[in-house]
């Protein structure tokens, strides 16, 4: 992710349950007066059925798709995530032919790690009909 979306990482707490989500929408956690959509990103994908939540952590992601009501998304996370710096040499193109899944802009390799960059429009948008629903 881009570290200019990220607005702070905070310890995993059982969200709120909403009313009939998909698997991938954990609930709503609560952060500085917001209720923020929680969402695991290997379950929005179809990497994973199920995210464990032992030792997990959660990144708050600024919205900047202009969703009313939804200036923050949470992401749940593995570990503690860290910061590393990565330019445009270091992103080689996988040259896999087939479509990215839902919530996937591409798929790289970075200093021989695949890696996965997320579309987070894509991701706002599939959380706020899953929201409205």
């Amino acid at each position: 992710l881009p570290h200019a979306t990220v607005a702070e990482v905070i310890t995993y707490t059982k969200p709120e349950q909403v009313a009939t989500p998909p698997a991938w929408l954990l609930g709503r956690l609560p952060w500085r007066g917001w209720r923020l959509p929680l969402f695991s990103f290997p379950m929005l994908t179809g990497q994973l059925e199920d995210e464990s939540r032992s030792n997990a952590r959660v990144a708050v992601l600024k919205a900047l798709g202009g969703h009313a009501g939804m200036p923050f998304l949470a992401l749940l996370a593995q570990g503690f995530p860290r910061l590393t710096t990565i330019t445009q040499e270091l992103l080689i193109p996988t040259s896999d032919e087939h479509p990215n899944a839902p919530g996937v802009r591409a798929e790289v390799l970075v200093r021989d790690d695949r890696a996965v960059i997320p579309d987070l429009d894509a991701i706002e948008d599939m959380v706020a009909k899953a929201l409205a629903a």
